[in-house]
């Protein structure tokens, strides 16, 4: 289920631009304000089953976006391949190399990775 939600959020950050107005309230308020169906019906006008419908075509719609232009799959592609520099260089970190240092703490602000702790280079990846 978590894995769903988080593919979900990742397909909204990328194509919810391309979503209507209607779209959008709909997985704001449901997702994002954790909302229920009944809560969501209230607010938007509609019945609990007309956000149920419009939720699950929103989902297919956004399914449908990376089907055709793949920006999820390339960004966790590249982010892959990023991680896998940021710990190669981790790894040849010896302190003997100035710049390894400074790439590291590079591709860790990148990565989102807090490493300022000794010890912490890999930081969960």
């Amino acid at each position: 289920m978590l894995e769903k939600l988080e593919k979900l959020i990742l397909l909204y950050d990328f194509y919810g631009p391309l979503l209507t107005d209607r779209q959008k309230q709909a997985i704001e308020l449901y997702y994002e304000a954790d909302l229920g169906l009944s809560e969501v019906a209230r607010q938007m006008g509609i019945t609990r089953q007309g956000v149920y419908d419009l939720l699950k075509r929103t989902e297919n719609t956004l399914e449908e976006y990376e089907l055709k232009l793949r920006l999820v799959a390339k960004f966790q592609e590249e982010r892959e391949r990023i991680q896998r520099v940021y710990r190669m260089l981790c790894q040849a970190d010896d302190g003997s190399q100035p710049w390894i240092r400074e790439a590291i703490q590079v591709l860790a602000e990148v990565l989102e990775i807090d490493n300022r702790a000794e010890g912490s280079e890999e930081g969960g990846i």
